[in-house]
């Protein structure tokens, strides 16, 4: 058997879920119904769910210690989420909304070596998401990149 190659679910640790959510819906997300408030959020994006979980109930749920200290919202934790939109402009204003929102601006909107153009933030509980334009990347009509 093979495993499907897909991601239908991503699933983030946070210290107060119900900040979070706040979070995620200030910056324009649409919260699943099937959420329960307090305890975990689905949203719904492009390609799949965004969940958020507290960080305790997500390591009990993996047979992980609980006890793990939970890293600063500072530290790089090797992993990061990204958003594509269509233009830098689009990447500028992206960013500008999720600092009003209550993100930490990593890294402002640059050109890169490629030829696209990207900036970071961190989320309230510090999970890296990038914010990128990649014009070698057409969407589709569902919004979706289209990788070559």
């Amino acid at each position: 058997m093979s495993v499907p190659a897909r991601v239908s679910l991503s699933t983030l640790g946070v210290a107060d879920v119900a900040r979070a959510t706040e979070f995620y819906q200030a910056i324009g997300w649409r919260l699943s119904p099937a959420s329960v408030p307090g305890e975990v959020s689905f949203f719904h994006t492009g390609g799949s769910t965004l969940a958020l979980f507290g960080t305790k109930d997500l390591a009990a749920d993996a047979g992980l210690p609980a006890e793990t200290p939970a890293p600063a919202a500072t530290d790089f934790r090797g992993t990061s989420l990204a958003i594509n939109v269509e233009s830098p402009a689009e990447v500028d204003e992206a960013l500008r909304t999720v600092v009003q929102a209550g993100a930490t601006l990593v890294k402002a909107g640059t050109a890169t070596a490629w030829g696209g153009y990207l900036g970071y933030f961190t989320d309230p509980d510090g999970h890296l998401w990038e914010v990128t334009h990649n014009p070698d990347w057409p969407f589709d009509d569902r919004g979706l990149p289209q990788l070559p």
